[in-house]
């Protein structure tokens, strides 16, 4: 059965110059999305073109143009103009998009906006409110598929490895830095790192992404600037995580995959590329689907135990196609303390993922394990 990740036939056009090649090469629009483009200031001869079954979600478009192609059968759909946020949009997010408008005095920022108008109608959203969420979230869908480029079988062309852990973990925490070492290693060696994209583990994961390259020590000086406000209830928070990124401008690539659902976690400002979510559900599923050269477990509490046992459950059962090895940063935390990862084994006795199963204490044990256990294809019908 094939999942949301696998390749679709359809064809989707997300900017103007993507439309301009299907003009200059007489192409047909039929079978068609064309998604948050403004065509209201350029002019084009529709005539031209085939239009059937051909949708145009989010377009701008001049009054004369929509007349024309909705008598031509085309499907128009435009969200409501008082919405803070884009349900159509054609790419993820960056940090400084979601903090547009943020000042210590008072959070103005878009992210927060977003939040503020979610959380009215958290529990019992109006039906409209609720399908331009799902059509939001979709398109975070869509944008990821860009990102990672899906194959046939749903593999990634980018081996992407996510990291689970606490909201919670201060910026003092030895797993907090172990956290960073081991995410910095994994992107020297070609790895794309993704996380929840919050505070904590989450923080510490894409900012050991986005030192990658850079010295040990330029990534252990960085953490005892973010060590001056350690917890991310804290007032400066932000504004540490603001003087790393000003003193190192320049950093590697990582993913982050929030959610608007636990609006009490500031999303971190180190990944380069943010898929923010109002389904925490969607979420937390979606990092684990995309997460298929591994998942790496370090210390955290209920939320990371559910997302530990969603990926068992994935790996169990194949459910995207393909078993991914699942590593424990952290031997007294899971093999003493909870007792997850001796569970954990025994659920998988028997099962193919029980080779794929792995516990350290140490950054490069993790990037050894992963590099000699890639994931492997389920062999289903």
């Amino acid at each position: 059965m094939p999942h949301k990740f696998e390749p679709t036939k359809e064809i989707i056009i997300h900017s103007i110059k993507s439309f301009q090649h299907f003009l200059r090469n007489g192409l047909s629009l039929k079978n068609c999305t064309l998604q948050h483009i403004d065509f209201s200031k350029i002019d084009i001869t529709w005539q031209n073109l085939k239009i059937k079954n051909t949708a145009f979600l989010g377009c701008q478009l001049k009054i004369e143009q929509e007349i024309y192609l909705r008598r031509q059968g085309a499907t128009i759909i435009n969200a409501p103009t008082n919405l803070p946020y884009q349900p159509f949009r054609s790419q993820l997010y960056d940090w400084k998009e979601l903090m547009k408008g943020y000042s210590v005095e008072k959070d103005e920022s878009t992210d927060y906006k977003i939040y503020r108008h979610f959380s009215k109608q958290k529990y019992t959203p109006s039906i409209n409110e609720a399908l331009w969420q799902r059509i939001h979230d979709h398109a975070m869908d869509d944008a990821l598929r860009v990102l990672l480029k899906f194959d046939e079988n749903g593999m990634t062309n980018k081996k992407c490895v996510g990291v689970m852990g606490g909201h919670s973990t201060r910026r003092d925490d030895p797993f907090y830095v172990k956290s960073a070492l081991t995410a910095k290693l994994l992107t020297e060696n070609d790895y794309l790192i993704a996380s929840g994209g919050g505070p904590g583990i989450m923080e510490a994961t894409n900012l050991g992404a986005y030192f990658a390259g850079k010295s040990e020590a330029t990534l252990l000086n960085a953490i005892k600037t973010l060590q001056k406000a350690p917890h991310y209830a804290d007032k400066k928070f932000h504004q540490q995580a603001f003087k790393v990124l000003d003193k190192y401008p320049a950093g590697a690539k990582s993913l982050a995959i929030p959610t608007w659902f636990y609006g009490h976690e500031p999303s971190n400002l180190f990944a380069s590329h943010i898929a923010k979510y109002f389904s925490n559900s969607i979420r937390e599923d979606t990092l684990l689907a995309v997460s298929l050269y591994g998942i790496i477990c370090a210390p955290g509490s209920a939320g990371t135990v559910q997302e530990i046992f969603m990926d068992a459950t994935q790996n169990h059962y194949g459910t995207f196609n393909y078993i991914s090895p699942m590593v424990f940063l952290g031997k007294e935390h899971y093999s003493v303390k909870t007792m997850i990862y001796p569970l954990l084994r025994q659920l998988a006795w028997g099962k193919k993922y029980y080779d794929l199963l792995h516990i350290t204490d140490e950054p490069t044990e993790v990037l050894s394990f992963l590099q000699n256990h890639p994931p492997f294809k389920t062999q289903k019908n």
